[in-house]
C-alpha cells in the first residue's frame, strides 16, 4: 500500500494494514508504514464512510480490477503520480 501526504511533499509512504478493530460506533483501522519512516496510522471509518467504500468497491471498473487474475499473481507495479 502506497500513501502520499501534501504535508510531506513528494515523499511516498510504503505501509501495510496491522489490523481492524470496533469501537463504539467506528471501525479502527490500524495502518503500519514501513519506509521511509515507521509510524502508526489509524482512521477511523463511520458507517456513513463504510457505504462510501462499499459503493466505491462495487463500481464496475474496481470490480473487474478485482476479479482479474492476472492482478493477484503479479507484483503491482508503480502507479505513477497519485
Amino acid at each position: 500500500m502506497l500513501f502520499r501526504s501534501t504535508g510531506l511533499g513528494k515523499t511516498e509512504l510504503v505501509a501495510q494494514i496491522h489490523h481492524l478493530e470496533k469501537k463504539g460506533d467506528y471501525l479502527i483501522l490500524h495502518v503500519d508504514t514501513l519506509e521511509p519512516v515507521r509510524w502508526r496510522i489509524r482512521a477511523g471509518l463511520n458507517l456513513r464512510d463504510m457505504r462510501m467504500l462499499i459503493r466505491a468497491v462495487l463500481h464496475p471498473k474496481v470490480l473487474a480490477f478485482l476479479v482479474c487474475p492476472w492482478h493477484w499473481t503479479r507484483k503491482a507495479g508503480h502507479p505513477g503520480e497519485f
